[in-house]
Order: C-alpha cells, then structure tokens, then sequence
C-alpha cells in the first residue's frame, strides 16, 4: 500500500491523534447508535468497548465472544463513522501468536486502524471494569510474542496500526508501577505503540507511568476519576471511558423498565434525546 491508501492515511491521522499532554479522549462505543453519537459529540477518533460490544451481542466479556461476531460489529461501526475507529479486541481472539495475526487481518478488513490488545487470562469472570476476572496475566514473553505477531500482520499489510497494549497489573493487583513499566518496555520492544493500564488513576501513580513508560499513556476514567485536564496535566496521552458508557446506558434501560412495571409511571425516561434529532443523527447516509 502507499501513502494514498485511505487506511494508511487515516491510520497515520488515528496514531497523530496520541499527544502527551493533549489526550485523545475516547468516548468508547458498542454499536453503530453509540459511534454515530460519540462522532456527532466531537469525538476525534470512535473506539470500541469490547464489554459493551459483547453484552450488545448477548455474551459476557472476557475473551468470550466469537472472533466474527466481534469483528463484524467492528465492521458496522467503521461504516458508520468518518473518524478513525480502534477496535478493543481484548486478549486477541485467539488460542495462540498466529491466531493473533488471522485477527489483525481482519481487524484490518473490518476498517479500523487501532487495537487494544491485553495480557490477561481470565478465569470465567473476565471484564475491562472493576469486576474484572482475577486470573493471572499471561506471561510477558508469551504477550510480546503475540504482539509481535500484530505487528507482523499489520505491517505485512501496509497500514500502521496503532496497537495499544493493555497491562492489568494495577487493574487486577497483580504488580505495582514497577511490574507495569516491565512489562510495557518488553510490549513496546514487540511493537506496541502505546501502553494502557486501567485501573491507574491515582495522580502519584499516573505520573510515575508517564515517566517511566517510552510511549503513549493510556487511561481509563469512569466516575470517581480525575477529570481529563488533570490528567492531561500529568502527561497522558489517551483517555478513554471504558465500558461505563454503556453501563451507564444500560442502567437507564432496567430504571425505566421496573418503574414502568411496577409504579406504572415514566419518569426515568425524563431527558431522553429528541425523536427528530435521533432520527436524523442516526439515520442519516455515511
């Protein structure tokens, strides 16, 4: 491919986008609906939610969700946007480095120039948020390995993908900053291009992250966070809201559904977008 490849430039747009100290700030999305209003918000770039994508396709996260299911959906949204789009394809959907690179492939396919990879295993609890599986992290050289096969398939390809490589140490206490910025120095070596650590929202921590870690520094926020211009202030380079979004969505689905079958009334549904407006965000051509 060359340069006037439309996925090779917006991939190079996608990884232009990671500042220190001016974050890309992702407002994570789980199907088309979700990406076209994270779009109409200002988003510059959409990225999924791979917890929010499961649950949309009626299976729990944690590595449990059909490689072309997930991918299809990633497909859908894609075509929804015109911003670039980064798939959360959790620990790879596959058994091994090679099935890691097939996923790629079709990451690519699908139209998204961004990843997520983890190094979790999961137990059968798995998740991106605070309750999350407790099994233990795969182990570094067998993630470099896997990463290295993204980046292989990737630049087989052409297109510059950005791969995030996502570290659950703090999210799972499973390792301080020390086994954190181990583990991110062995990742990037593989080719990673940037490091995620969720669960890292502490300033002292963050800054330690920052410091320590040659890359972009991903982080997630949900309630309780500190707002983005501190974090921006501590150098993060990405932000994104994780699976909290949805839930957060998916809680006012069960609030107005109970009220409407027990009181009978509706007023969980006060605030709701305009019908028109909906109509016309969501149903409009890309």
């Amino acid at each position: 491919m060359t340069n006037q490849n439309p996925t090779h430039e917006t991939a190079l747009a996608f990884r232009a986008l990671h500042t220190p100290g001016r974050p890309l700030v992702l407002p994570n999305a789980w199907n088309t609906a979700s990406a076209r209003l994270v779009e109409e918000a200002g988003a510059a770039a959409v990225a999924t939610t791979s917890a929010g994508l499961a649950w949309d396709l009626g299976t729990a996260d944690g590595d449990r969700l059909d490689r072309d299911l997930a991918l299809g959906a990633v497909a859908r949204v894609a075509a929804a946007v015109r911003v670039p789009v980064s798939a959360d394809i959790e620990s790879g959907y596959a058994k091994d480095a090679a099935g890691v690179g097939d996923t790629i492939r079709a990451v690519l396919a699908a139209g998204a120039v961004g990843v997520n990879i983890e190094d979790a295993l999961y137990d059968g609890e798995g998740g991106e948020g605070d309750d999350a599986g407790r099994g233990p992290l795969r182990p570094v050289a067998e993630q470099a390995e896997r990463i290295a096969a993204a980046r292989a398939a990737a630049d087989a390809a052409g297109v510059p993908l950005f791969i995030n490589a996502r570290i659950d140490t703090v999210l799972r206490g499973a390792g301080g900053v020390e086994e954190t910025l181990e583990r991110a120095a062995a990742f990037l070596a593989a080719g990673a291009d940037g490091i995620f650590v969720p669960g890292a929202v502490d300033p002292g921590t963050v800054k330690s992250l920052v410091a320590g870690v040659e890359g972009p520094l991903n982080v997630l926020v949900g309630p309780g966070a500190p707002p983005v211009a501190e974090l921006a202030a501590l150098g993060v380079a990405r932000i994104s809201a994780g699976s909290s979004i949805a839930q957060a969505a998916h809680a006012v689905v069960r609030r107005a559904a109970r009220e409407l079958l027990s009181a009978g009334t509706y007023d969980s549904l006060t605030g709701g977008l305009d019908y028109a407006e909906l109509n016309t965000v969501l149903g409009g051509a890309r």
